[in-house]
C-alpha cells in the first residue's frame, strides 16, 4: 500500500484547446484538443508521481468518461482504486485565446452520487493496509455527498495514524476542521469564508491563521496568496514564498500543483522551508504549460533555485 493516498469523490475528464478569438454564435475553429485526468486528487497524486512518490489515488467513475478517466490515470502509472459509480463522470473545459491571452474556464458539476458510492469511498480508505502516512481529501463534493463527507475521511485517517491534509472550500471545509485536520490548503478567498471577515495584509492572514490554529484543529496552514505567493503558518513558524516572476500560460492545475509538491516534499521528511519552496516552484511550473498540463519535475528543480523563503 502507498504511504500517500489521495480522495477524490468528484473527479473530472478536462479538456483543453486554444482559439485565436472567442467571438458569440459563430463556429470556432479550435486546435486540437488535450483530455487529462482531473478533479483535485487525481491531479495531487498525478503530481506526487512525477517526482517519484508512493502514491495511489481512490475517485469514483462513471459512463464513458469514466472509462477514459480511469484509462489516462493508468496510463501515468498511478496505482489507484475506483469506486464505480452511476452516474457518469464530468468533464471540464478550457479555452485559451490566442489573440489576447486569456484563458476561460468552464467547470462542470458533477452528477449526483448515490449513498452506496460514498459510502463506498470512505469504506475503500478505511480498507487501506497497511495504513499510509498522508491522506489528501481535495476537491468538491458533487450533489449527493454530505458536507461532513471529507470530516469523516480525516476521522478514518486519524484511525488509521495518518496525517489528512484537505484542499476545499465551504461548508466541507469548515465541518472537517471542526473534526481535525493535519493540514488545509485555503487560498485568500477560502480562508475569509471560512472565519467571516476579509483578510487584507500580511498581518491579519497571520492573525486569522494563528487564531486557527490556537482552536487546536488544524495543525498547518498553507495559505495561497496566488499572484503574491503563499504562506505556510503552524504554532512554532510563519514562512512567507514570493511568487516567482513569470508570465502565466495556464493557471489550470497550479493549486494542485502546489499542494502535490508540498505533500510530497514532507511526506519525505523535508523541513517546512523546503517543502515550500519545492510547492512554490511546482505551482509556477504548472503556470508556464498550455492547456491543462500540471507542473514537470525538470522544471520544478529549475525554478526551486529562484524561490525565496523568509520567516514572517
Amino acid at each position: 500500500m502507498a504511504s500517500i493516498v489521495t480522495l477524490t469523490p468528484n473527479p473530472a475528464i478536462d479538456l483543453s484547446t486554444t482559439i485565436d478569438r472567442v467571438v458569440p454564435t459563430v463556429k470556432l475553429r479550435c486546435t486540437a484538443q488535450r483530455r487529462d485526468p482531473g478533479g483535485g486528487g487525481v491531479n495531487v497524486a498525478r503530481v506526487i508521481k512525477r517526482f517519484g512518490g508512493d502514491v495511489e489515488a481512490i475517485f469514483t467513475a462513471g459512463g464513458f468518461t469514466g472509462q477514459l478517466l480511469c484509462r489516462l490515470v493508468d496510463d501515468e502509472g498511478i496505482t489507484n482504486r475506483v469506486i464505480q459509480a452511476e452516474a457518469e463522470t464530468r468533464e471540464d473545459f478550457y479555452v485559451s485565446e490566442l489573440s489576447t491571452q486569456l484563458q476561460y474556464r468552464f467547470i462542470l458539476p458533477g452528477q449526483p452520487l448515490r449513498e452506496s458510492e460514498w459510502q463506498q469511498c470512505l469504506a475503500t480508505l478505511a480498507a487501506s493496509s497497511p495504513p499510509p502516512k498522508f491522506v489528501v481529501g481535495s476537491g468538491s463534493l458533487p450533489p449527493g455527498v454530505p458536507d461532513d463527507f471529507y470530516a469523516r475521511a480525516a476521522a478514518i485517517a486519524q484511525s488509521l495514524g495518518a496525517k489528512f491534509c484537505l484542499d476545499t472550500s465551504g461548508p466541507p471545509l469548515a465541518v472537517a476542521i471542526e473534526q481535525g485536520l493535519y493540514l488545509v490548503k485555503p487560498n485568500l478567498r477560502e480562508m475569509s469564508e471560512l472565519i467571516g471577515v476579509e483578510l487584507e495584509s500580511e498581518s491579519d492572514w497571520l492573525f486569522k491563521a494563528r487564531a486557527l490554529l490556537d482552536k487546536g484543529k488544524v495543525e498547518v496552514i498553507a495559505l495561497s496568496l496566488g499572484h503574491i505567493g503563499a504562506l505556510i503558518v503552524t504554532r512554532n513558524l510563519a514562512l512567507r514564498a514570493r511568487a516567482l516572476a513569470l508570465k502565466p500560460v495556464s493557471a489550470v492545475g497550479a493549486g494542485d500543483s502546489f499542494l502535490g509538491a508540498l505533500v510530497f516534499g514532507l511526506a519525505s521528511g523535508a523541513k517546512f522551508d523546503d517543502a515550500l519552496r519545492l510547492s512554490m516552484a511546482a505551482g509556477a511550473a504548472a503556470l508556464i504549460n498550455q492547456g491543462t498540463e500540471l507542473c514537470h519535475t525538470t522544471d520544478v528543480y529549475r525554478l526551486s533555485a529562484e524561490v525565496q523563503i523568509e520567516p514572517v
